[in-house]
C-alpha cells in the first residue's frame, strides 16, 4: 500500500469492489454472500451501502427535478462516502470528521465499520480488507471516482455489474420500504452504462453476472476470483495532474457546446421563418423567439453539466463528439417543434 496510508491498516492489502446495476438488481444480496465467502478466506469484509449512508432527503425528487439534477445532488454525498473510506484507511480508529458526517448518516457509517473498530489489532494478522461499495453507479464517472481513490493509495480495484431486466427490478423495488419512483427507474435504465473495458482501460477488472434469478455458487466464486485478482494486482499511484485534467475537461465541453449552440441557432432561424410564413403577429414572434432561446439555454446548461460529470476521465479525442451533438440537437428539435406548433395553433 502507498506510504500515504498511515496507521494500523498500513501494509495490508485492500480492495475496493464496486457493485453496480439498477436499483433492486440484487447488489445487497450479493454483498452479503460475498462477505460470508470473504470471511471463509480470512478477509475482512465491509459493506458500504450508499442507500443507508446518504440521507433520505437526498433521494427525494422535487417537483420538476430531472435525473441529471438528482445526479448532481448525489455527487457531494457520494464523495463524502469515499472520504469516510479514505479516513478509515488512514486512521481506522478515529471517528468520522464533521465535514463528512454532515453529508452522510454517521450512525450508519459507524455500523459499517463497527466490527473493525472493536478489533484490538486491525492489521496485526495481515488479513486483507474488502470494501464492497453498494450503489447504482450508473455513470462511469461515478465508478471512476472509486478507481481514483484506489489508485491514490495503491489499492486493489474491481467492479461487478449486476445485470437484471428492468421489469424484475421494478417489481422488486415496489415492495421496498423506500421505493424509487418507476419513472426514475426507467430513466436510470436508459442512462445506465455498464463497465466497458474495451472503451475504458481502467475497467479491466470487471465482470457481469445475471441476477434476475437466484445467485449460484458459480456466481459467487467468479466474484471471489475477481477480488482475489484485484488484491494481488493493486493499482499504481499516479502523478497528480488534476489541474491539467480539469482544463482538458473544460476544453472538451466547450467544443461540444459550441457545435450544439450553432446547430440550435440554425434551427431557431428556421422556426422563425416558418412562423413568419404562417403570419404570426409581431408580439407573438417576439415571445416565440424568447421561448426558443430559453429552451436552447437550458439544453446547453444541462449538456455542459453532463459532459463535465460523465466525461471526467475523457480527453477530447476519446469523446464521440458527433454522437453527443446529434443527441442534443435531436432533443432541441423536438422542443422547437412543440413550441412552434403551439404558436401556430394559437394563431389559427
Amino acid at each position: 500500500m502507498a506510504a500515504a496510508v498511515a496507521g494500523r491498516v498500513d501494509r495490508v492489502a485492500v480492495c475496493l469492489c464496486v457493485l453496480c446495476g439498477l436499483p433492486a438488481a440484487g447488489k445487497s444480496t450479493l454483498a452479503s454472500r460475498i462477505v460470508c465467502a470473504a470471511a471463509e478466506q480470512g478477509w475482512r469484509g465491509i459493506v458500504v451501502p450508499y442507500d443507508n449512508l446518504i440521507p433520505e432527503q437526498a433521494f427525494r425528487i422535487k417537483d420538476g427535478e430531472e435525473l441529471q439534477d438528482m445526479h448532481t445532488e448525489w455527487k457531494s454525498h457520494r464523495r463524502a462516502v469515499l472520504q469516510c473510506i479514505q479516513q478509515f484507511l488512514e486512521n481506522p480508529g478515529v471517528r468520522m470528521e464533521l465535514q463528512s458526517s454532515s453529508l452522510i448518516n454517521n450512525a450508519a457509517w459507524e455500523q459499517c465499520i463497527q466490527s473493525q473498530l472493536m478489533s484490538e489489532s486491525l492489521a496485526s494478522d495481515g488479513a486483507p480488507y474488502l470494501f464492497l461499495l453498494d450503489d447504482n453507479f450508473y455513470y462511469p464517472s461515478m465508478r471512476y471516482e472509486v478507481f481514483q481513490l484506489a489508485r491514490k493509495y495503491s489499492l486493489g480495484f474491481c467492479q461487478v455489474y449486476l445485470q437484471c431486466d428492468l421489469e424484475s427490478c421494478i417489481r422488486r423495488n415496489q415492495i421496498r420500504s423506500r421505493p424509487i419512483p418507476a419513472d426514475v427507474m426507467l430513466e436510470m435504465a436508459k442512462r445506465l452504462e455498464p463497465p466497458n473495458p474495451e472503451k475504458n482501460s481502467w475497467e479491466t477488472q470487471s465482470l457481469s453476472i445475471y441476477t434476475a434469478s437466484n445467485l449460484s455458487k458459480n456466481d459467487i466464486q467468479r466474484v471471489m476470483d475477481l477480488i482475489s485478482s484485484a488484491l494481488s494486482n493493486p493499482l499504481s499511484a499516479a502523478e497528480d495532474n488534476t489541474e491539467q485534467k480539469e482544463a482538458d475537461r473544460q476544453k472538451c465541453a466547450s467544443s461540444v457546446i459550441h457545435q450544439v449552440d450553432q446547430a440550435c441557432r440554425r434551427l431557431i432561424s428556421e422556426a422563425m421563418k416558418t412562423a413568419k410564413d404562417h403570419q404570426i403577429i409581431s408580439r407573438h414572434m417576439r415571445s416565440l423567439a424568447t421561448q426558443l432561446n430559453e429552451s436552447k439555454a437550458a439544453l446547453l446548461h444541462n449538456l455542459r453539466q453532463q459532459l463535465l460529470q460523465e466525461a471526467i476521465f475523457l480527453q477530447e479525442e476519446d469523446l464521440d463528439v458527433d454522437l453527443v451533438k446529434n443527441r442534443a440537437v435531436s432533443i432541441f428539435k423536438e422542443n422547437k417543434k412543440e413550441i412552434l406548433v403551439k404558436f401556430i395553433n394559437n394563431q389559427m
